[in-house]
């Protein structure tokens, strides 16, 4: 009964957990689009101004894209990892934790983006994606690890899959960071290798 009532009592303290980052990933890519404002001071704009203006800040609308298609595929991988995670520690929360702050920061490096878009936003942006990927890796390295925190039953093959996905994204990033230092544009075009490596994968 005693038993019955902890495993009860963790399932519960998981569930707390993933609801608190879903929350935390819909708040952040809700921050995103907070981002795509008319330049101030325009004031009253006849038809053919508003539509001049909405064509002029289309940087605005790519960085949104771009960064809430990030925020997703962080979030479908962390949704992906918690069907496997069925444990939980002190350590996983933390390191969930450090990965939420993360998440909730990446409307600052794309708001960054959004307004210069030269070298040093574009390699900020990309360390901050890193970072969260190297956050996710990680997450799942200390769950999988001897099968400290996932399903017993999940085979060492789908354990090192899941690893290499994860490591995917970040790659990609870091990647585009030496490329940034010959060519920012060239950099952000190549973020686009999320989506084929992933598919390949």
């Amino acid at each position: 009964m005693r038993v019955s009532a902890n495993k009860k009592q963790d399932r519960l303290g998981l569930e707390r957990l993933i609801f608190f980052s879903d929350a935390v990933f819909a708040i952040a890519v809700t921050l995103l689009a907070l981002e795509i404002r008319l330049p101030a001071g325009e004031g009253s704009l006849t038809d053919e101004q508003l539509l001049k203006t909405l064509q002029t800040i289309w940087p605005k609308y790519l960085g949104y894209v771009v960064s809430f298609l990030v925020i997703g595929v962080f979030w479908i991988g962390h949704h992906r990892k918690f069907r496997f995670i069925e444990r939980y520690d002190k350590n996983l929360i933390l390191l969930n934790l450090i990965l939420l702050m993360f998440v909730a920061f990446v409307p600052f490096p794309t708001s960054v983006i959004i307004e210069y878009g030269n070298q040093t936003a574009t390699i900020f942006y990309a360390l901050i994606m890193m970072i969260l990927g190297l956050l996710s890796a990680a997450i799942w390295r200390y769950a999988s690890l001897n099968h400290r925190l996932i399903d017993l039953q999940l085979e060492q093959q789908q354990c090192r899959h899941e690893a290499l996905r994860t490591l995917a994204v970040p790659g990609v990033f870091l990647l585009s960071i030496f490329i940034a230092f010959f060519n920012a544009d060239l950099a952000k075009i190549s973020w686009v290798l999320i989506a084929v490596v992933l598919k390949l994968l």
